[in-house]
């Protein structure tokens, strides 16, 4: 059965289980950790799976107990099974601190006896499972499955995590991210069917964003959402042009999502100086905050750091997979003052560099595990107040992704599927492989969708946070997105929430005033309007999509909705496609809708 974590203060264990002990275990836990840990010693199991959101300390809840199980005899060793290289050597350094001695380095053959257990990865496991079962066969073994999802990544993981660590003493299963799209079952994780015949993953307890956000565990994350007009050449020689985050097909948001990510164009220049700006804020009041990038690939990786560089003046550091010195730039990094890391991949999951407060979403992976795991960079709070700022493009997925921070998931084994339904937390299980692992291959995408970027230009969109949408469309540099950035680096959840809200309220004000020749320009027939360059045309689908912001914000009705019914009102094509005429009937007609609604 499932126990759910409640809002409290951290306070000493139970005497049954005693804060501060003489096998080194921290002085205090979280009251979440407390309150796993009772729970588990009552019951004792042995298997146990704790879902706990990121950045809320699952590495101390389960050294916590490693130790508990270790001075009560209950184990002998403990192995420590965790994603990616630098983890396993995280968890051996963390270990460390509380008295328990973890070999990161083992490969095969009798453990030294300084050490009391192993830390190693899942591909380690997929590589010699016999090696590892010998091991828990012959001394009594608690096994710690660290971000247990993936053992489900792919059949032989799963099958060489069963073979071996079946007969392990005790399992600890931890993960922040539960929920996959595919039906691979997760070994040692119980699923129970529920009402509706389908079969869920049942966590023994959980700890959500939502409650680790009341409790000031995590910080309050602030969605500073980019959009902007694209244009690059297919294939076959067609040239596109589309706004990033109006209505069309998926490899039309794909192509024009890349364009947007291309550090040739003008989208991402802006947006690095917007988040270099939002990051010299927050060190006003976290002076040794810094901000990481999250790249697609090496390429893009040191093409962004360059930006950087030109932008600021400064040097980031940059963290490839593939580099030898990369878990030491990020310890240097992290222990640093510098301002900003860039990366690909392997720093969006279980890498502690708790200074993160601002982020840049630069990669196309739209998995909802990746997200939350990349996002969970940014949210470990050191103390109460601190907030973070993650800058995305404006792509559907990433924005409900951002809008539903605090839904709690399951694992689903069984996923009947209506004709024609789209659900947007499904990710294949290849996206699933792209997204976590660390190498840079070649997966097809761009024979898939080959095309060139030609041009791409960046406008503020909107602010999310707490599930709630502020703001509108504006120029970088506007007095609209300087509101928004200039918001102080600590603040309360509900301090957040009342400055975006008065924020908004001056910015819908200020929107009603047009200027007298703007008014009289739309007082023209449609015939008798000039014809516009591609320059004026990219200039009138700005104005309707501010136009559409500020119009979203009174009627409640997404962006994508007031744009079909645009269409159905006024014909023609997309945006993207209309006609100046076309366009400026469509502003007017926002503007009808939002003067009957005052």
């Amino acid at each position: 059965m499932t126990t759910t974590a409640s809002s409290s203060t951290s306070h000493h264990l139970s005497p049954a289980f005693p804060g501060r002990a003489p096998w080194g275990t921290a002085g205090k836990l979280r009251a979440w950790q407390q309150g796993a840990m009772e729970k588990y010693l009552q019951d004792q199991p042995r298997d146990f799976l704790a879902v706990a959101t990121p950045g809320a300390g699952k590495t101390t809840f389960a050294l916590t107990l490693a130790s508990w199980l270790l001075h009560h005899h209950v184990v002998q060793q403990v192995t420590v099974v965790a994603p990616t290289e630098h983890l396993k050597k995280q968890w051996a350094e963390a270990a460390a601190r509380i008295g328990i001695k973890l070999d990161p380095e083992y490969s095969a053959g009798p453990l030294s006896r300084e050490y009391q257990g192993i830390a190693i990865t899942y591909a380690g496991v997929g590589v010699r499972p016999m090696l590892h079962r010998n091991r828990v066969e012959q001394r009594k073994t608690l096994v710690i499955l660290d971000e247990i999802h993936h053992a489900g990544d792919s059949k032989s993981w799963g099958e060489a995590c069963l073979e071996a660590f079946e007969p392990a003493t005790r399992r600890l299963a931890l993960t922040g991210t539960p929920f996959r799209s595919d039906t691979n079952p997760i070994p040692f994780v119980a699923y129970e069917e529920g009402n509706d015949g389908i079969r869920r993953s049942a966590a023994d307890y959980t700890y959500g964003y939502g409650s680790a956000l009341a409790d000031g565990v995590v910080r309050p994350v602030i969605f500073m959402s980019y959009s902007g007009n694209m244009r690059w050449r297919t294939k076959a020689g067609d040239e596109i042009a589309a706004r990033l985050g109006e209505p069309m097909t998926k490899d039309a948001v794909s192509q024009a999502w890349r364009t947007a990510l291309d550090p040739r164009g003008e989208w991402m220049p802006a947006v690095l100086r917007a988040a270099d700006q939002r990051l010299t804020e927050v060190r006003k009041a976290i002076p040794d905050a810094g901000a990481l990038v999250i790249a697609a690939d090496q390429d893009s990786a040191r093409a962004y750091a360059k930006l950087i560089r030109e932008i600021t003046g400064d040097k980031a550091t940059v963290v490839l997979s593939d580099d030898t010195g990369a878990s030491k730039n990020i310890d240097a990094f992290s222990a640093s003052t510098d301002r900003w890391m860039v990366a690909v991949r392997m720093v969006s999951e279980g890498v502690d560099v708790p200074r993160l407060a601002v982020g840049v979403y630069a990669t196309t992976i739209s998995t909802p595990l990746f997200f939350a795991q990349a996002v969970g960079r940014f949210v470990r709070s050191r103390r109460r107040g601190e907030t973070a700022s993650v800058f995305l493009p404006t792509v559907p997925d990433l924005l409900t992704f951002a809008n539903e921070m605090e839904r709690e998931r399951d694992h689903v084994l069984d996923k009947p599927k209506k004709e024609g339904e789209e659900d947007p937390y499904a990710e294949s299980e290849k996206e699933m492989d792209e997204a976590n692992r660390e190498q840079d291959e070649d997966t097809g995408e761009q024979e898939q969708f080959a095309f060139e970027a030609l041009e791409s230009e960046a406008t503020f969109d909107r602010v999310m946070y707490n599930g709630a949408e502020f703001g509108m469309q504006a120029h970088p540099g506007s007095e609209e997105e300087q509101d928004y950035l200039g918001i102080p680096g600590l603040l309360e959840p509900d301090q957040v929430q009342l400055l975006l809200q008065k924020r908004q309220a001056r910015q819908i004000a200020h929107s009603r005033k047009k200027p007298d020749d703007e008014a009289d320009l739309l007082e023209l027939p449609a015939e008798r309007r000039p014809v516009v360059s591609h320059k004026e045309l990219m200039e009138l689908r700005k104005q309707l999509n501010t136009m559409v912001g500020a119009y979203v914000h009174q009627s409640g009705k997404p962006h994508g909705v007031i744009h079909t019914e645009l269409r159905r009102v006024c014909g023609g094509p997309p945006s993207a496609e209309a006609t100046g005429g076309q366009l400026r009937q469509r502003i007017a007609k926002v503007q009808e809708w939002a003067t009957r609604m005052k």
